[in-house]
């Protein structure tokens, strides 16, 4: 479909992807007031960038759902949580709402948590310089999502080798859906099941995979009908490490990105580290890691006087709508003491509002606290900068640091 048979988007029309991957901010700040629901063809659909709008979208899964051919996820691991709606969703979604729950998870993984961030941070402490993002953020999202899993006995470079390959095999799909799913996504997701199962038959409900695994939802919820087979308690856990690794090792980059590019910010959050969540929201607000998600239109619609047609593609830009000046004011500055800043919309809402949410909050939040505990004069190095980078998943390719070893 033509741009011109969408009506008159001259913004949209001249968006690039290139522009979107770089710095997309001014560009998004544009649309959201000049066209907030406009149709881009670069994107092949329709970029929401207004919050009330994104708001929309995302709290109505019967008119815009996931559920599609398109959603090439569900092709590489199976249909999931991310990849249905309505009941099957709920059914397979129920079984891991208690074991994400912020008393399981803090009760199950804090202590891990913060234990594992020290240790990957006392390694690095007598080097001087690092490159954060391949020493710190990444090492403990695999880590802990292994031990989400039942996999904590896995070496971590296996566990991203699997999803590695996984996510290629998902992200050709998403260039050409006429493709089939290569043999070595193929191959990596039969690794990581059978690693799955051995772990759900080991461990049983000691793990949160494995708490699933035994089809007993928390009192008061339901599974949404029958209970999960064991395959497709795979599928979700495989989703699931998606989100644990990808876009929580892009969160805790983005948050201590931040925080040394502003030093007056982080002297407050030095003098009182009851600011770090705050530093930790206001990050997610201004850069969420996952920058768009993708809905489907199941109806003809109109939004904001765009005529939406059914099967078109509908994207969020969840970047956009966290720099909203109706909903944030001075929306591009860095406050670790904004006080609506977990109004950001960085986890979604709606029905697939992040199921891991409070997880990633613990580990961003333990990350941070070890880099200025045990990392005295923790600064950027000047010699190697770095920016947030990508289309949908945002976080710098490096983020390299100095501090002054043995104070």
């Amino acid at each position: 479909m033509t741009a011109e048979a969408r009506g008159p988007y001259p913004l949209g029309s001249s968006v690039t992807l290139a522009g979107l991957e770089g710095d997309p901010h001014p560009l998004l700040a544009v649309l959201r007031e000049r066209e907030p629901v406009s149709w881009l063809p670069a994107l092949g659909g329709w970029l929401v960038t207004r919050r009330d709008l994104a708001l929309r979208v995302l709290r109505d899964a019967t008119t815009f759902t996931v559920d599609d051919a398109r959603f090439s996820t569900a092709r590489v691991v199976g249909p999931s949580m991310l990849s249905l709606d309505g009941a099957e969703h709920d059914r397979h979604r129920g079984p891991f709402s208690h074991g994400f729950n912020r008393g399981e998870v803090h009760a199950r993984l804090e202590a891990y948590v913060e234990a594992e961030a020290e240790r990957l941070v006392t390694r690095m402490q007598p080097t001087g310089t690092a490159d954060l993002r391949a020493g710190l953020a990444g090492p403990l999202s695999v880590a802990v999502v292994a031990q989400a899993l039942g996999l904590g006995q896995t070496d971590p470079s296996v566990v991203l080798s699997w999803y590695g390959a996984i996510v290629d095999a998902v992200s050709a799909l998403a260039r050409r859906g006429d493709a089939g799913v290569s043999s070595a996504g193929r191959a990596a997701f039969g690794m990581l099941s059978s690693s799955l199962r051995a772990a759900i038959a080991a461990h049983g409900r000691s793990t949160l995979l494995g708490e699933a695994a035994a089809g007993e939802p928390a009192a008061g919820e339901t599974a949404g009908g029958r209970a999960l087979e064991t395959g497709e308690v795979v599928s979700n856990a495989a989703v699931l490490m998606f989100g644990g690794i990808e876009t929580t090792e892009g969160m805790i980059t983005n948050a201590v990105l931040h925080l040394l590019s502003h030093p007056d910010q982080l002297s407050l959050v030095r003098g009182d580290p009851g600011l770090v969540p705050g530093a930790v929201e206001e990050s997610l607000r201004l850069e969420p890691a996952a920058a768009v998600v993708d809905r489907y239109a199941t109806c003809d619609i109109q939004i904001d006087g765009a005529a939406i047609r059914r099967g078109d593609l509908v994207t969020v830009s969840l970047a956009g709508a966290g720099r909203d000046p109706a909903v944030f004011p001075d929306p591009d500055r860095f406050d670790v003491r904004r006080g609506n800043a977990r109004l950001h919309l960085a986890f979604a809402r709606g029905p697939h509002f992040c199921l891991g949410v409070h997880l990633a909050r613990l580990e961003a939040q333990a990350a941070v606290r070890a880099l200025l505990r045990s990392l005295a004069g923790l600064r950027l190095d000047p010699e190697r900068p770095s920016a947030p980078r990508g289309l949908v998943f945002r976080k710098p390719p490096s983020l390299h640091v100095l501090w002054d070893p043995g104070k």
